[in-house]
């Protein structure tokens, strides 16, 4: 029976009226869809959805539970592994991940479990039974300090809370959330309606958030363990540090990082009329790179008003943007230059960005990663006009933790050195997600910032 129901489609916004707005684009499912979505479950013995997820959600007793209509047992299944379970099913690489382990999805098409968690986190979120547990900070307890709201931080403090640690989270930026509140974009991931009340869950477990606090400028890790008490330290302040291609002319008005222009319209919300932050698309834009940061990027370009092309020099079998994403870009009208590079970034005579100049490529051997490497075929370049160019070609971690704590070891790419559970090369600092790994996926973050959370608790209780 379960195979022979197809996968019931998530309703959308018209790409022709969204490619103007900011509102989110998937609308979810209902009750109705959302149990007969369930329904299609085989509930396997060894569900290999499970094994596949970095937090380990249970997700065949969860979707039972929607089959049934239990959407508050199924949150309460949900939280014991999750603390993100509204964000994760929007964000998250469920293709790659459950959903791409799924047997149903061998022979045809895979539950959606990233649109059911989604769909039981809004709707138990919108119902008054709340399945929260209760704050359980013990009195006297050990304190723990968190570097960094994302979601590797938010799920180190969730776990450490409930185990009744006293947890606060440092963060430099003005709104706790990390690359949820500053990266991913309003259509993505509405703020206030959905991160928003997620990190208000978080709180309400006890966990204290301070914002505006730059760890290694106001204060340090040794302050920190030294003068104000603190016994152990996670470290996940995310791979904020923008790469750039090193060509002439990223230097001109006009060339951002994918960094700073999300970040402008994000947690600055550039994009609404209200607020004052500046932000440049011009009306023709170019997003240099096929991660789902360029597609962020591009779709954001677009939606301000700018003629928007991603340019990226493989073709598409090897975008690595989500294919979800992809298609929502198309949809919207973005044009794809595929197998191009650019070589230089010309300008005009006031020092603002004229046209990229690229040239066109083919694809030769593989190189280490198994992807195909791109070569230039020579005299084979041409211009794009172009007002603005955004560079989203990736990050790497921040180097000012390391540079001001003593006995902090980093990689040759700047990812601190750390073990599987997040053990540093420094006694009772933990660290985990990007601040490691350079940039990943937000449930890779939440899965290590679990993993440190669980070392954390083992360091101190045989201290």
């Amino acid at each position: 029976m379960a195979e022979r129901i197809p996968r019931v489609p998530v309703r959308e916004q018209d790409p022709k009226v969204r490619a103007h707005n900011f509102e989110e684009v998937c609308f979810g499912y209902d009750l109705q869809e959302a149990m007969l979505e369930a329904s299609r479950c085989l509930h396997c013995k060894n569900p290999r959805c499970v094994t596949a997820c970095p937090v380990s959600i249970k997700i065949p007793e969860f979707i039972a539970k929607v089959k049934e209509g239990d959407i508050q047992g199924a949150a309460a299944v949900i939280g014991e592994d999750s603390s993100l379970p509204a964000v994760c099913g929007r964000v998250c690489p469920q293709e790659t991940q459950c959903e791409g382990s799924c047997i149903l999805g061998i022979k045809g098409e895979s539950v959606a479990i990233g649109k059911l968690e989604r769909f039981v986190a809004d709707h138990s979120a919108e119902s008054d039974e709340t399945t929260r547990p209760a704050a359980t900070v013990t009195p006297g307890a050990k304190k723990v300090a968190v570097i960094g709201s994302g979601p590797a931080g938010l799920a180190c403090a969730s776990d450490l809370a409930k185990w009744g640690y006293d947890v606060t989270i440092f963060e430099a930026l003005h709104r706790p959330g990390g690359v949820l509140e500053y990266g991913i974009p309003e259509f993505r991931l509405p703020k206030d309606a959905v991160l928003k009340r997620e990190i208000n869950e978080v709180k309400a477990l006890g966990v204290k958030i301070e914002t505006d606090v730059i760890i290694g400028r106001t204060v340090t890790i040794d302050s920190l363990m030294d003068n104000e008490g603190f016994e152990a330290v996670f470290v996940g302040t995310g791979a904020g540090l923008p790469k750039f291609m090193g060509i002439p002319g990223e230097n001109l008005n006009g060339v951002f990082s994918a960094n700073e222009f999300l970040t402008r319209n994000n947690l600055m919300k550039a994009f609404r009329e209200d607020y004052l932050t500046p932000i440049h698309a011009g009306k023709k834009c170019c997003v240099v790179g096929g991660g789902n940061v360029a597609m962020d990027a591009a779709r954001t370009a677009l939606r301000l008003g700018a003629d928007t092309s991603i340019i990226y020099r493989r073709t598409e079998v090897e975008l690595p943007a989500r294919k979800e994403e992809v298609h929502h870009a198309k949809e919207e009208g973005i044009d794809f230059q595929m197998l191009t590079n650019p070589v230089e970034i010309l300008a005009d005579e006031n020092g603002w960005v004229r046209a990229l100049k690229c040239i066109r490529m083919e694809l030769g051997e593989p190189d280490e990663s198994g992807r195909r490497s791109p070569v230039p075929i020579p005299g084979s370049e041409f211009e794009i006009p172009t007002e603005t160019v955004i560079m989203a070609l990736g990050t790497a971690p921040n180097p000012l933790i390391v540079k001001t704590t003593n006995g902090l070891e980093a990689t040759r790419r700047g990812g601190l050195v750390a073990d599987e559970e997040g053990r540093t090369t420094r006694e009772g600092i933990f660290a985990g997600g990007d601040a490691v790994t350079g940039a990943a996926t937000v449930i890779l973050a939440m899965g290590a910032g679990r993993k440190a959370a669980k070392a954390i608790d083992e360091y101190l209780k045989s201290k």
